[in-house]
């Protein structure tokens, strides 16, 4: 057997795969506890009143902030990949990543603005070089067992979800019910554990990760069948000018909000600068990609037009779908009746603790399993995420027993974003027996069928909050609409979110996935600041027309949406050339 040989990872296992790759489960999953539990109470945090010790800003400006944050740490995983692939490896990319959004969490929890925007920063850069490099390091560590590597990835999909559920709920409860210091600073402790963890036991890895040469760098072009088209002069010119145009929007459009205009890096572009400024970025990117589509073969261009077409359908997605640590948090703060009494208070504990408990108790099984395989070799590494468990449950402890002391529990507004997470691990296995069937159906009806459960979630909402006067500010609607919008936009997800990147793979030869994965989650940035931009108009459309009509036109935009990717089948169907 070669010493490289994927087999050697096979030897140490747990649940039929690697150890290594609960490693990676754990690891993933702290990022994920912290980077959900912040995003949770962020918009909250700057929203709540200042005797609440909230800053008390207009939801136009939360709304702002936040859509370009999430905006940002999209577009900054093509930094860290590239960084990664090029410079320093997988490995040192997960370790600076998680660093990095260890002092941004505890940049946040000291509550000052400067501290505030530096912690934001932090995350974006940290959540650049740690996101898409950890599915690097899984990819190679399957690379000579390709059967077993689905189950690997919904394996480690299951300890990001766990993840953002724990974080949500636990963050989410101490930031709202204690103190919003408690909450960002608790999303802290535990990337720092995940850090030290991966930190400790990253020779279970072998050589996988490591810095690269120039010999695995450019071992894909010879790959490649198609012509080689390198970027030009002028071609890398018009990417560099497209980024900076980009950055400087996504960042002056909130700052020049906030400061009521004082502050504005495009003044130089006149009064309408950031209109201008991201206009022209989207028309140059637009006519380069259309340039380069025309210089490869036939075959290869219209695989690429119909990866294209799926981004594009893709943007409307998140904008709508990211509307949960928005407006739909928002919504459930102000305008959804969380206080519960009686019968509905006991149902309540009793589900939440039945949410909690079982989750967390089968990850401590698997936990369990990972120390009978690799506590002799990796100790410390063991006793640190042994620690972090302890942390977990009784921080979890503590908060049933807090709820178990109240006569009438108030549930907490971010509450309801863990039904997300909670719902995809349900639902995941079905939907995956669905697509393995012989119903599985094809990627424009896919995407369709996302938007339409996306259209019916809303239309919940929408409906639910139709008596809400114009201009309302509070409101008692039943919390029954908020749990079949989280219900509705998981099955949407699930249609969606894992299918996008999978035909990229499928669709793009291996010399070009780079730029393409650059293009999909240029996209998904795309959606993510137009569902702040979404958010942004809420309280103008609220106080016209009342808030049930700006729910109800986001439902007619993913019904649109979807019509489109339906009506495009036969066109896409033939550009895709027999790849399902």
């Amino acid at each position: 057997m070669q010493e490289n040989s994927t087999d050697q990872f096979f030897k140490s296992k747990v649940l039929g795969h690697p150890s290594g790759l609960f490693v990676l489960f754990f690891t993933e999953m702290w990022e994920r506890f912290s980077f959900y539990g912040m995003r949770a109470l962020l918009v909250l945090f700057l929203t709540t009143e200042l005797l609440g010790g909230g800053w008390e800003w207009p939801r136009e400006h939360a709304m702002s902030l936040f859509g370009s944050y999430v905006g940002l740490v999209y577009l900054s995983t093509m930094l860290g990949g590239y960084f990664a692939d090029k410079v320093i490896g997988y490995r040192w990319a997960v370790v600076v990543g998680a660093l990095l959004m260890t002092l941004g969490h505890g940049s946040m929890a000291i509550e000052t603005p400067w501290s505030i925007y530096l912690g934001l920063t932090l995350l974006v850069f940290g959540n650049g070089f740690f996101k898409p490099n950890m599915t690097s390091i899984i990819s190679e560590m399957y690379q000579h067992r390709p059967e077993k590597k689905d189950g690997a990835y919904t394996i480690f999909y299951m300890g990001v979800n766990a993840g953002a559920f724990f974080g949500i709920l636990l963050c989410g409860y101490l930031g709202e019910k204690v103190g919003w210091s408690l909450g960002f600073g608790l999303a802290g402790i535990f990337m720092f554990f995940g850090l030290i963890q991966f930190w400790l036991a990253q020779s279970i890895f072998g050589n996988i990760g490591l810095k690269p040469n120039k010999k695995d760098v450019n071992s894909t072009e010879s790959l490649d069948k198609d012509k080689r088209n390198p970027f030009t002069t002028w071609q890398l010119a018009i990417i560099a000018i497209c980024i900076i145009l980009g950055v400087m929007w996504i960042l002056n459009e909130p700052a020049t909000l906030i400061s009521g205009g004082s502050f504005n890096m495009l003044a130089f572009l006149g009064e309408d600068g950031n209109n201008i400024a991201i206009v022209t970025a989207l028309v140059l990117f637009i006519i380069l990609l259309i340039y380069r589509l025309t210089q490869y073969s036939q075959i290869t261009k219209e695989k690429m037009i119909a990866v294209s077409f799926f981004a594009f359908l893709t943007i409307f997605f998140w904008a709508i779908f990211e509307q949960s640590p928005g407006t739909l948090t928002i919504f459930a703060r102000d305008y959804t009746n969380r206080v519960l009494d009686g019968s509905s208070g006991t149902i309540f504990k009793i589900v939440n603790t039945c949410m909690t408990v079982i989750p967390l108790g089968i990850i401590t099984w698997v936990l369990y399993l990972l120390f009978k395989q690799t506590f002799k070799k990796y100790a410390v590494a063991n006793i640190v995420l042994g620690t972090s468990f302890i942390i977990v449950w009784s921080v979890a402890i503590w908060m049933l027993n807090d709820q178990f002391g109240e006569e009438n529990p108030e549930v907490p507004a971010s509450w309801f974003s863990t039904l997300n997470s909670l719902f995809i691990i349900t639902l995941a296995p079905l939907f995956s027996k669905w697509w393995e069937s012989k119903y599985n159906p094809s990627a424009n009806m896919k995407y369709g069928i996302g938007m339409f459960l996306l259209a019916i979630g809303m239309a919940c909402v929408a409906f639910g909050a139709g008596g809400i006067a114009p201009g309302a500010q509070t409101a008692s609607v039943s919390m029954i609409w908020l749990i079949l919008v989280y219900l509705f936009h998981t099955m949407g997800e699930l249609c969606i979110s894992p299918v996008g990147l999978s035909y990229v793979s499928k669709l793009v030869p291996a010399r070009m996935i780079a730029f393409m994965f650059g293009v999909w989650y240029l996209a998904v940035a795309i959606g993510m600041k137009g569902a702040g931009k979404f958010g942004e108009n809420v309280d103008k459309i609220a106080n016209e027309n009342g808030i049930s009509y700006f729910f109800w036109m986001l439902t007619i935009v993913s019904v649109v949406v979807g019509v489109i990717a339906i009506a495009f089948q036969p066109v896409i169907k033939k550009l895709m050339h027999g790849v399902r």
